[in-house]
């Protein structure tokens, strides 16, 4: 990656080799990604970076296999809170944590039984987006901003979502993928 220490570089390739050698194990990330893991995950989450306001409170949804809230943590620092409910999924995040000493918190939960609050709420990969929102609603401070990573579909899913919820969408083109959309949400609110 351009622009980033060699440092920051290895620790994001030690996540990386971590993330192939669990794959054989428990499935992470789909296996055809792994063939480009840099451009389809670490690019991928790396372009919410310049999003996150700096000392921003970070929650990352459905954290899986650390994209995008490890990278972020990596990149930018933390605090960031990586909430995942699979026990499987959350013992491969505690160790991503300490292989690439990340300043981040694995919660083995669901994001409803949490009582933390977050600046920032990302998430990829994780729900459609009527129900990613009312996950990350509890979570989010007041004047918080939830950024996420969604594909072809990204259109409709905000069209289901504005039946049920109030927001305003900011929409930044993918760098990684093509069909892809970064979604950039603030004042969200329940509808009528």
């Amino acid at each position: 990656m351009t622009g980033v220490s060699r440092e920051t570089t290895d620790r994001l390739a030690r996540h990386l080799d971590l993330l192939r050698r669990w794959q054989k194990r428990i499935n992470l990330v789909g296996a055809a990604t792994l063939a480009d893991p840099w451009r389809r995950h670490v690019l991928d989450s790396a372009q919410l970076a310049p999003l996150v306001p700096a000392g921003a409170r970070l929650a990352d949804l459905g954290s899986g296999a650390g994209f995008p809230g490890l990278v972020l943590a990596i990149l930018r620092g933390g605090p960031v809170h990586l909430i995942e409910s699979d026990a499987r999924k959350a013992a491969f995040l505690g160790e991503a944590v300490r292989a690439t000493a990340a300043p981040a918190e694995v919660h083995n939960a669901r994001a409803e039984s949490l009582g933390l609050r977050a600046d920032v709420v990302t998430a990829r990969a994780c729900a459609p987006l009527v129900r990613l929102l009312g996950l990350a609603l509890p979570l989010l401070a007041p004047g918080g901003i939830c950024l996420f990573l969604k594909g072809a579909r990204a259109e409709e899913e905000l069209e289901a979502a504005r039946a049920r919820w109030r927001m305003t969408v900011r929409r930044h083109p993918s760098r990684s993928a093509p069909e892809g959309v970064l979604l950039e949400l603030s004042g969200l609110s329940h509808a009528g």
